[in-house]
């Protein structure tokens, strides 16, 4: 079995810190029409090259119901300007769209099989898995991107349709492990997509 959540799984609940102050559960989303999960952090080249065409489609999908939850689970250990308090100050910086929340135990990394920052799972209202991988394919200079997979998967789903491309690998740095060398990865985790 994989490391990562599968296509049609249940999205696993969670119940985490936001930068707002506020305690937040999954079940506190229950009237998104689509949920969007992901899991981020303070310092990756991947994430600071994207964050502005994610906070676009936030924005964009917004207005149809569309929630969108981001996730540190990275060790502060290993990267100190991800611990709580450097979160709550970039939230305060950027405003972005989406609430921020701090996954100090990583129990949530590891019950969604996050493998890299960022990392993008789209449920749809009952709350099935139907899109996993990454935002865009040049996340670090998004500038240069050429398809917003996280965008399509989103318009698919609202529109009714099956999504094209269920299944990308994230683009990112690997999540920080607490205890782990920085590039450590889960024995069992793997590329969502084999290479051709």
């Amino acid at each position: 079995m994989a490391f990562t959540l599968a296509l049609g799984a249940k999205a696993p609940s969670f119940s985490l810190p936001a930068t707002d102050g506020r305690t937040c559960r999954l079940e506190d989303f229950k009237d998104a029409r689509v949920l969007a999960v992901f899991f981020t952090c303070n310092h990756c080249p991947y994430v600071l090259g994207s964050d502005e065409v994610t906070r676009r489609t936030a924005e964009t999908f917004r207005p149809r119901g569309v929630v969108f939850v981001g996730i540190n689970s990275n060790s502060a250990a290993t990267h100190p300007e991800d611990d709580f308090p450097s979160m709550v100050r970039r939230m305060a910086e950027q405003k972005f769209p989406w609430v921020y929340l701090r996954d100090e135990s990583q129990n949530v990394a590891r019950a969604y099989g996050a493998l890299r920052t960022p990392h993008f799972y789209v449920f749809d209202r009952d709350r099935s898995l139907v899109y996993t991988g990454r935002g865009v394919d040049n996340p670090r200079e998004a500038s240069k991107m050429t398809v917003n997979d996280l965008e399509n998967a989103l318009a698919d789903q609202l529109a009714g349709r099956p999504v094209r491309v269920p299944l990308t690998n994230p683009i990112g740095c690997n999540v920080k492990w607490l205890g782990k060398d920085a590039h450590w990865m889960p024995p069992d985790a793997c590329d969502l997509v084999p290479k051709k």
